[in-house]
């Protein structure tokens, strides 16, 4: 199996589970197959006056459940295999946070860091257009990823609500709040993560106040995973990084101050008064949790034996490479998996996707208070099967999320 490719590695835990729960052939043979691909070529007219062909995706996974709802991301190194794994992914967490929904993903091979603001837009709503009749609220909810935020967001429903004829503003979440964004949507990821590391913590007899914590990755999610862990919970931000490069500082870094050098530089090296870091060397730093918050596969059979955290929290997309669970199951190294850890921005997305359904409008602390209780309930029936049956908690996770899609397709009549 090729580590690297994301969407092998979640086939390879479809497999994990299918002894456990007695698959049939037939219906193990749906789970690894996505329901729809959509490839398509979105032509741009660049600031030059040159046209440009970039190439898009949309994978719809599985919508037993209900319907389909997974970001979309601008990157230049997407490929077709990445958003095949990331909407399964997607698949498996709304079920096991159990949420009515199924499983998606986007993404367009661009870098948005060489476009202008009026590219970026043209793209986004080219993307909208052409995706059209397979998007909307009972469709298929696409929301933010990499490099993709609140105003792209706001630029695809714009432009779907005007092919549609009215505004719709339930097609798509992550948007600004003053256009039917929900307040709390922009650190849930993080936040939802921080939910269930303070639950695991406790079993794992590890005090969040001065715990040392090192963050890979420094974009929406890595920035808030660091700033919520030092100002809500008290733990000591030792190293955080992202992909030019890395900082450190054995005291624990002032998180809001590098927040402001970042967007005053571009960047988080050169940050008075810490050292330079590499990534690699990030992820093997002697801490009490490591939190891989930025893209696929950085943890692989090359440097597992090297990470000495008690932790790893998975704020990102599959960063652990499948056969290292066993290795880090072995050592007494808990792994909170990606589908359980990052659950918090999905389910306030459904949040915003209720919020718009009835024309309502919840404050700050009822989207907290409803994320906290449903992300600790996941992560109770998770921990609860793993003690169980004595396997690590992504195989649990897994098997509690595939029953419930299995039973949805079963109930259809599908299989």
């Amino acid at each position: 199996m090729n580590e690297t490719n994301l969407f092998q590695v979640v086939i390879s835990h479809i497999c994990t589970c299918s002894t456990d729960l007695a698959l049939t052939p037939n219906i193990e043979a749906v789970l690894k197959t996505p329901m729809r691909e959509l490839h398509i070529s979105i032509p741009v007219r660049m600031d030059d006056g040159s046209i440009r062909a970039f190439q898009g995706f949309r994978v719809q996974y599985n919508d037993a459940c209900g319907p389909a709802k997974g970001g979309i991301r601008f990157h230049p190194d997407e490929t077709i295999d990445t958003i095949r794994g990331l909407a399964a992914l997607m698949t498996w967490k709304c079920s096991l946070h159990n949420l009515p929904l199924g499983g998606s993903k986007g993404g367009v091979v661009c870098n948005p860091k060489e476009l202008s603001r009026g590219e970026l837009e043209r793209l986004s709503r080219e993307y909208t257009a052409r995706m059209y009749p397979f998007l909307g609220p009972d469709r298929d909810v696409p929301a933010p990823d990499v490099y993709t935020t609140p105003e792209i967001m706001a630029w695809m429903m714009d432009e779907y609500s005007k092919i549609a004829g009215k505004t719709t503003f339930g097609m798509i979440t992550g948007k600004p709040v003053s256009l039917g964004g929900s307040e709390g949507r922009i650190d849930s990821t993080a936040r939802g993560g921080w939910y269930i590391l303070r639950e695991a913590a406790g079993s794992h007899g590890i005090d969040l106040n001065g715990a040392r914590v090192a963050v890979q990755g420094f974009g929406n999610v890595g920035s808030f995973a660091a700033l919520l862990g030092q100002e809500l919970f008290g733990a000591r931000i030792i190293a955080v990084s992202d992909s030019r490069g890395g900082v450190y500082s054995e005291e624990g870094l002032d998180i809001r101050g590098l927040i402001r050098h970042k967007k005053k530089t571009g960047r988080i090296s050169g940050f008075p008064g810490a050292g330079e870091i590499t990534n690699d060397d990030l992820l093997t730093l002697d801490v009490d949790i490591l939190i891989p918050a930025a893209l696929e596969n950085v943890i692989t059979l090359t440097n597992m034996e090297k990470v000495r955290a008690k932790i790893i929290a998975e704020f990102a997309n599959g960063p652990i490479a499948s056969d290292a669970d066993p290795y880090f199951h072995r050592n007494g190294i808990m792994v909170l998996p990606d589908i359980l850890c990052n659950g918090g921005g999905v389910i306030v997305s459904y949040y915003e996707m209720v919020q718009n359904f009835n024309m309502d409008h919840w404050d700050e602390a009822e989207v907290y208070r409803r994320l906290e209780k449903n992300i600790i309930e996941s992560y109770n029936s998770v921990n609860d099967l793993a003690v169980k049956n004595n396997v690590p908690l992504r195989q649990a996770a897994y098997s509690i999320a595939i029953s419930r899609v299995v039973k949805a397709m079963q109930l259809r009549g599908w299989v």
